[in-house]
């Protein structure tokens, strides 16, 4: 019997309404749980792509209770699959902050993991300029979450979006069978470094990488890149969704990991920690 778990990322392009992303999030997560995936994730800032940076501080809520982690306890019970929930905005020791958090539920609608944001975003242009660490709290402390199906433990490790340009932070986890990434990376930066990135992290760290985006033009005039992915351990696409809104499918399995790992051992070849 094939060892192998499906999964799903999501790809969104999040406006400034909170409900109404909320029922996107919804139908989406619906249909690739439809169409099997027991693992669904969601992009960074799935619930809300603000007018301004600090519409998010507005809808923050703390851990444990508020309307958008009420919403995805339902949804991953209701489908009973395990949601790796975006990116929600959670209350910072800063008032005028939150922590940009990805939240794990199990079928069960309980919280089982959670990832605050270390590394955040600035970038600026003539014509663009972001800079996170205004509106967010970086975290500090790496994370990683056991899921069992099927008589097989699986286990996924947790970063979000800028975090993928900082290959000490996956080789901080312990060794896992997928990577789960949301992100929102911009068209900019997405189309030159996106796709490089994610594969060479697949290859390095010899798993899989699931990579949920935004991917189009929101109503803030933002331009997000997309091309949500599944990656294996060898760096191979298995599926991408280059842009605008659906999801991507596939099947993670031990014997690709179990294979890839044997015949190049390369984790077991590290001279440094």
């Amino acid at each position: 019997m094939p060892r192998s778990l499906s999964v799903a990322a999501i790809q969104m392009i999040s406006s400034a309404y909170l409900e109404g992303n909320l029922e996107t999030a919804r139908r989406l997560v619906g249909e690739a749980a439809k169409a099997g995936a027991k693992v669904i994730t969601l992009p960074e800032y799935f619930c809300l792509m603000g007018l301004n940076d600090t519409d998010k501080v507005k809808v923050r809520e703390a851990f444990g209770s508020g309307p958008i982690q009420s919403a995805m306890q339902e949804l991953a019970h209701q489908h009973q699959i395990y949601l790796f929930a975006g990116t929600i905005p959670l209350e910072a020791s800063d008032q005028h902050k939150v922590l940009n958090t990805t939240l794990v539920f199990n079928p069960q609608g309980i919280c089982t993991a959670r990832y605050d944001k270390m590394h955040l975003f600035g970038f600026q242009t003539e014509k663009e300029r972001y800079q996170e660490s205004e509106t967010i709290e970086a975290g500090n402390q790496i994370s990683t979450v056991r899921i069992h199906d099927q008589d097989e433990d699986w286990v996924f490790g947790l970063s979000i979006c800028y975090d993928l340009r900082f290959p000490e932070l996956y080789r901080q986890h312990e060794t896992v069978d997928c990577q789960v990434i949301p992100a929102a990376f911009t068209h900019t930066t997405g189309k030159d470094h996106w796709e490089i990135l994610l594969r060479a992290r697949a290859i390095e760290n010899q798993c899989y990488f699931l990579a949920s985006a935004q991917g189009g033009l929101h109503q803030n005039q933002r331009q997000t890149w997309g091309q949500s992915m599944l990656i294996d351990p060898w760096g191979h696409i298995i599926q991408e969704l280059p842009s605008g809104e659906g999801f991507v499918i596939g099947q993670v399995q031990k014997e690709t990991l179990e294979g890839v790992r044997s015949k190049l051992p390369a984790l077991k070849h590290r001279k440094l920690s």
